[in-house]
């Protein structure tokens, strides 16, 4: 079963990638300014390589490709995937879900 959690308990997001330069830094502020357009303000977006991801990180957002890694970086987050670093559908659906409330699942797609 996959993990969700909350959306009132994301705070922070970590925007995890190999090296911490590059394409996912454009995903970043790519995602800034969607939460921004949204008018959310009380989350924070942060770009992490995979190995400075916090252990205690509770919602992690990064590519399939390296979704298992964050995954053993941060056991108890809830990571979701993504497969293109912009315009993948997957960050829409994170800010519609934080505007709206609920529970965001790591099975997003």
């Amino acid at each position: 079963m996959a993990k969700s959690i909350p959306v009132s308990e994301i705070k922070n997001i970590i925007l995890a990638c190999e090296a911490g330069i590059g394409s996912s830094l454009m995903s970043v502020n790519a995602l800034k300014k969607k939460l921004k357009k949204a008018k959310i303000s009380d989350v924070n977006v942060f770009h992490k390589a995979t190995a400075r991801v916090p252990h205690n990180a509770n919602f992690v957002i990064c590519h399939n490709g390296i979704k298992k890694s964050v995954q053993a970086q941060a056991p108890d987050a809830v990571v979701v995937g993504f497969n293109f670093f912009l315009n993948d559908p997957v960050f829409d659906k994170i800010v519609k879900a934080l505007g709206e409330g609920g529970e965001i699942s790591e099975d997003l797609k």
